[in-house]
């Protein structure tokens, strides 16, 4: 039975569908949630590893497996990954509700942070990145974001992998790596622009 039959199966209320989807995807969704904890450097208590787990599950099946039937297997999409970007947005969603996800003064490296890599050094951006809440508007673009979005701009910035290492985290082609990056950086600049500021990324 191919990934769509058994979703469908499971939506349908067969049991022993769904009890095969617990035996088989479960350990794969722990795995995730740690994946995820140890990028971020987090460490949480078992407690509340269970309780993402838990939370995971019930947003699955709530609604009658609403999210669930949501996966259609499109463009050779397994489940297995369909539940992997499930967990990653779920997991990230929640410690953003515990931490802001990425500050603009958390270090790349030594003496280098997020607002490092920032292209224009004019004084106009000099004088943004130094105003209090100027640099809270750069937050909060990073903040609009979404969960994937922003893991991603953890491991690129914060985790300091290069685009290669991201591919072989992801399992994607570098093509769909290159243009995620320039989606995410573009939304940036696109925001703020709206806010009345020009800022040019690193390419």
């Amino acid at each position: 039975m191919d990934d769509l039959r058994f979703v469908q199966a499971c939506v349908k209320g067969d049991k022993q569908s769904w009890n095969e989807f617990i035996s088989r995807y479960s350990r794969l969704i722990y795995n995730y949630i740690y994946s995820v904890l140890a990028v971020k450097s987090y460490s949480l208590a078992l407690g509340q590893v269970e309780d993402i787990f838990q939370e995971i599950f019930y947003s699955l099946i709530k609604d009658n497996y609403r999210k669930l039937s949501t996966y259609q297997g499109r463009n050779g999409c397994s489940l297995a990954s369909w539940l992997r970007q499930v967990t990653i947005n779920f997991t990230i969603d929640y410690l953003r509700k515990l931490k802001p996800a990425l500050s603009i003064d958390a270090e790349i490296e030594p003496g280098l942070s997020f607002k490092d890599v920032l292209k224009d050094l004019s004084v106009d951006a000099l004088e943004f990145l130094n105003n209090q809440d100027k640099r809270k508007t750069l937050q909060d673009c990073v903040g609009l974001l979404e969960p994937d979005e922003q893991y991603f701009m953890e491991l690129f910035l914060n985790q300091g992998l290069n685009l290669e290492q991201i591919r072989e985290y992801y399992k994607i082609n570098r093509g769909a790596v290159d243009m995620r990056k320039s989606r995410i950086f573009q939304k940036l600049q696109d925001c703020f622009k709206r806010k009345g500021f020009k800022l040019d990324f690193l390419k």
